[in-house]
């Protein structure tokens, strides 16, 4: 009997020690709990192990050799983490659900990660796939209308940067995010290929951005590149292609209109007519330097992991021409990082960023919508340019010449590199520390040839010559940025209290220098002239040194920090917060102000979380939150070493024979240190029905405070520099979205939206309420009492229509004025037209900004719209000023004043009339817009077909970008950037096209 049993016994243990020795195929779906929908993404690993896998598209995944007693991990950010035991099974569904502790999801922070619930400020993450999928070649450019409280402007011009505005503008000196790219501090990320994006991260409140210091108060946008994951091989190909038009032109007078109008101009200028004999011409310049672009982006991405190694390779080409003839720009970037774990305990690796760019030759439309459209292109054998009429010949030339024969003749090139190694530890269960090492190398190169322009002119009957020289230029500038951070990290929890506390030392060097020359020879002294087409001949020493000129600049800047941070919460319910940083800088050192302090903190309460909320049904999460902090800027008032000025010339002596030069400084500095922003923000996120609606309003209030300013020296004293201007920006931020699904198998759709209002005012720039600063020829001006960069001028009443009208009027002692002039407010009342009633005639901060979303998924299908827009702002139209010279008419001057009753708006055709010049609200346009910003619609195949052809994934999809703008501007765009100072002014900006893409996404 004991024998029989034994043999039992050996039997079942060696079956049971076959059933573990034994491999198993296994495969299955996930899918999301909520919606049904297949979990895509989801990370299944083999616990204990290093085998593991992804799902497709479809939620499916397959693993090979897996042992039959194995546990299965399913894993993904945001969702409830599975264990499913095997026991010999080869189909394993599971269903994912929502963590339902709510708002797991972990964003990237200043010097760590946190989870999203713990914060107590705004910080907003966007979607890295959104931004590969659109035709730009800045990933910032696709977040325009994204993000409530970031106001973009983007450049129809191909690879300009757009410009970036967080919160309003905080200072006269600058208004520039900070960019952090994998822990390194940066300018800017133009040299990022957006389809090597694996997160971004914007940074607006203070809790979250005192930890940055002296480069925090403007807003900080972080971004880490991909990394390497752990599971299987898995390569990546996406390719578009497309093209691009200006649809939207200037309207600008014909040939006929422009005959008319002249005529009339010459008649009231007491001028004779025109000889138009050799003007019969009706040229569009604009159709003439426009055309349809190409554009193609193509991406590469390998990665993959071993046991202890895993690594990422990411290569990228982007090409794209511009709207103007001839131009075209292009970039190779490459992406490439790598892990080791020497043990479960210590890992160390390095990220590079890397990119060669060759930037376009751009060109500007100014010349085509100045130029006359009486004007031929070429002469009758095309072989010349034709010039243009002489009564504009002198400042304004054929527009294709530097649109064909000034093509390409600025050459750039420039390379970019920027990484890091990095070791971490975990020790003691709750500790980690990590040191990094970053370095950022740039070398930008230029070179070109101006050469001799030589035209067509009538009146000649051949050829001239517009220039009498040619010249040769070249420059070179690098700049290196080396980067040190040791960060100490404590994470534990003890009870009911979470504590996550950083301390750390951050040391950052940076270096420029500028070196440039050019050299020229005049036409009369040419032996050999330098060759128009080999770029090869186009060097500096191409040329003699009979006419030359060099300049060059340089600068050194170093800072030291030490910070701490503490992230604590109670029972998940009551959250705090708290930073603080000490920076130490070179800049102001000589004037004893080397260390300032910033800091802030941040409460916040889960109010879901308590008992009282739990028999209710209708709110899911509610979470009140505000934070308080004094935050940091870098703005020196526009000067590398604003302590110490540079000597100018004052004039001269003489002493017996010798003249002798007298020099003094340009300015006293003062008592300088940093600008500081005092900023606070309030408000509450709450997500109602079953998690589909979502709200989150801020009230944000930030003043810049100590605000460098060059005063003006009184009786003869010096100009001083000095920590006296106060900036506040303050308003109200919400973003909204819903979310839902129609019928079981049905349509997936989701709705949102951001809203942002903007308050600008400068509380102070000086000495008291008079103390103004001028930009752009005085149109621009910053003034107590009123916004950054206001437009200032006279308000316009209308048109004189009679000397009646002008004699009862009130006296104009600004100019002297006729019928048909211009008519301007008595804005202060005292009878008369002065200067004093000069005033506030438009802001170019935008009373609000607003984008919308929506996308729909139904089956294979995807397809979504966003729209973006402004209101409230208004833009200041320079580029058909006619003081230089006559220009081409706008037709709205085909409405002009040219008699009693005929216009109350558009003054006569008389550029002598210097009053119609002067700066006034005639100039002013609204610079609201709505835009249908991108439209895409994509399709994804089924698992199985893939399978068919060895792929795991396969999207198909067609953009289009800048579908329609709603606008009442007359310029190619109501998007116009500029200055801190001066902004909103439209000197001919660049036309913004429509941009039609199609493309793939695949996986292997």
């Amino acid at each position: 009997m004991k024998l029989k049993i034994a043999t039992v016994l050996n039997l079942l243990l060696f079956t049971m020690m076959l059933f573990a020795q034994q491999q198993i195929n296994v495969s299955g779906t996930v899918t999301e709990g909520a919606t049904g929908d297949p979990a895509i993404g989801v990370t299944v690993l083999v616990k204990g192990t290093t085998l593991g896998t992804v799902t497709g598209v479809d939620g499916t995944y397959t693993l090979s050799n897996v042992p039959a007693d194995a546990t299965l991990v399913f894993s993904y950010i945001g969702m409830t983490t599975i264990e499913e035991s095997l026991n010999g099974r080869t189909l394993v569904n599971v269903v994912m659900s929502e963590d339902v502790q709510a708002l797991e999801e972990v964003v990237v922070i200043g010097y760590g990660t946190a989870r999203k619930r713990d914060l107590t400020g705004s910080i907003v993450s966007v979607n890295a796939e959104e931004i590969a999928n659109r035709p730009t070649t800045n990933l910032l450019s696709s977040v325009q209308g994204k993000v409530a409280g970031v106001q973009i402007v983007n450049s129809g011009r191909a690879g300009q940067d757009p410009e970036v505005r967080i919160r309003g503008t905080n200072s006269i000196n600058g208004y520039s995010p900070l960019y952090v790219v994998d822990g390194l501090f940066s300018d800017n990320i133009n040299y990022l290929n957006p389809a090597d994006i694996e997160s971004m991260e914007i940074l607006k409140d203070p809790s979250s951005l005192a930890i940055f210091g002296v480069r925090g108060a403007n807003g900080v946008i972080i971004v880490n590149t991909k990394r390497a994951k752990r599971g299987q091989t898995v390569v990546n190909f996406n390719s578009s292609l497309g093209f691009k038009e200006v649809t939207h032109k200037m309207p600008m007078t014909n040939a006929a209109q422009f005959r008319e109008l002249y005529d009339e101009q010459r008649i009231n200028q007491g001028l004779g007519s025109f000889d138009y004999t050799d003007w019969q011409a009706n040229t569009d310049w604009q159709d003439v330097i426009f055309q349809q672009g190409f554009l193609t982006n193509n991406n590469v991405s390998i990665t993959g992991s071993g046991e202890r190694s895993r690594f990422y390779l990411g290569i990228g080409y982007t090409a794209e021409e511009g709207n103007i003839k001839h131009e075209e720009y292009s970039r190779l970037t490459l992406n490439l990082s790598s892990e080791y774990s020497v043990s479960s305990a210590l890992r160390f690796g390095y990220q590079v960023n890397a990119s060669r760019t060759k930037p376009t030759d751009a060109k500007g439309v100014s010349g085509a919508i100045k130029a006359a459209p009486i004007a031929p292109i070429y002469n009758e054998t095309g072989e010349l340019l034709h010039t243009l009429p002489d009564f504009q010949r002198a400042q304004v030339w054929n527009p294709l010449i530097d649109v064909e024969t000034r093509a390409n003749h600025s050459i750039a090139l420039n390379h970019r590199a920027a990484g890091n190694i990095y070791g971490e530890v975990d020790f003691l269960n709750h500790f980690s520390f990590k040191s990094t090492f970053s370095l950022d190398y740039a070398v930008n190169e230029n070179r070109g040839l101006s050469p001799i322009i030589t035209v067509y002119n009538p009146d000649i009957g051949g050829a001239e010559n517009l220039t009498t020289s040619e010249s040769v230029s070249q420059s070179k500038s690098t700049r290196a940025v080396a980067q040190s951070d040791y960060i100490l990290t404590y994470d534990n929890s003890f009870g009911s209290h979470n504590l996550t506390a950083t301390a750390g030392v951050t040391t950052n060097f940076t270096e420029y220098s500028l070196l440039g020359a050019s050299r020229s020879q005049n036409i009369e002294d040419i032996i050999f002239s330098v060759p128009d087409n080999d770029i090869n001949k186009w060097w500096i020493s191409s040329l003699s040194n009979k006419s030359m000129s060099n300049n060059g600049s340089q600068y050194k800047r170093f800072t030291m920090s030490y910070l701490l941070r503490a992230l604590y919460n109670y029972q998940n319910r009551y959250l705090f917060n708290a930073s603080y940083r000490r920076d130490g800088a070179s800049v102001f050192r000589s004037v004893g102000n080397t260390w300032d302090n910033f800091y802030s903190f941040g409460a916040g309460w889960v109010a879901s979380e308590e008992d009282f909320m739990k028999d209710q049904s209708l709110i899911d999460y509610l979470k009140f939150k505000g934070s308080w902090g004094v935050l940091g800027s870098q703005n020196t008032g526009g000067y590398n070493y604003p302590t110490y000025p540079r000597l100018e010339s004052t004039g001269s002596a003489v002493f017996g024979d010798n003249i002798i030069t007298g020099y003094s400084i340009q300015y006293l500095p003062q008592n300088l240190n940093w600008e500081k922003t005092y900023a606070w923000e309030a408000g509450f996120e709450i997500t109602l029905l079953d998690n589909r609606l979502r709200l989150e309003p801020v009230f944000y209030d930030k003043t810049t405070k100590d605000i460098i300013v060059m005063l003006s020296g009184f009786s003869g004293a010096k100009n001083s520099l000095e920590n006296l201007g106060e900036i506040r920006n303050r308003g109200l931020e919400i973003s909204a979205s819903w979310s839902d699904k129609l019928g079981s198998n049905g349509l997936n759709y989701a709705i949102s939206g951001n809203l942002t209002t903007i308050d600008n005012k400068v509380l102070s720039l000086g000495r008291g309420p008079d103390d103004a600063i001028f930009a752009a020829n005085g149109i621009a001006r910053s003034l107590e009492g009123y916004p950054v960069g206001h437009f200032f001028g006279y308000k316009v009443a209308g048109v004189y229509q009679n000397r009646e009208d002008v004699k009862t009027y009130y006296p104009n002692s600004v100019g002297s004025v006729a019928p048909g002039d211009l008519k301007f407010v008595d804005v202060n009342g005292d009878g008369a037209i002065t200067q004093d009633d000069r005033t506030m005639i438009g802001n170019p901060t935008p009373d609000f900004t607003y984008g919308l979303s929506l996308n729909l998924d139904y089956r294979n299908f995807d397809f979504g719209v966003e729209m973006m827009g402004v209101y409230g702002n208004e833009i200041y139209r320079t580029w058909d000023d006619p003081t230089y010279a006559q220009l081409n008419y706008l037709t709205n001057r085909m409405g002009r004043w040219h008699g009693e009753g005929t216009s109350n708006w558009e003054p006569i055709l008389n550029p002598s009339r210097s009053i119609n010049l002067i700066n006034s609200n005639y100039f002013i346009e609204d610079g609201s817009f709505f835009r249908i910003r991108n439209v895409q619609l994509g399709y994804t195949f089924e698992a199985d077909f893939l399978q068919k052809v060895y792929l795991k994934s396969l999207r198909l999809f067609a953009n289009v970008q800048n579908l329609k703008t709603w606008t009442r501007n007359t310029g190619y765009t109501p998007e116009i950037g500029g200055s801190a100072l001066a902004f909103g002014i439209d000197g001919g900006t660049y036309p913004m096209p429509m941009i039609y893409t199609f493309g793939l996404n695949l996986t292997f």
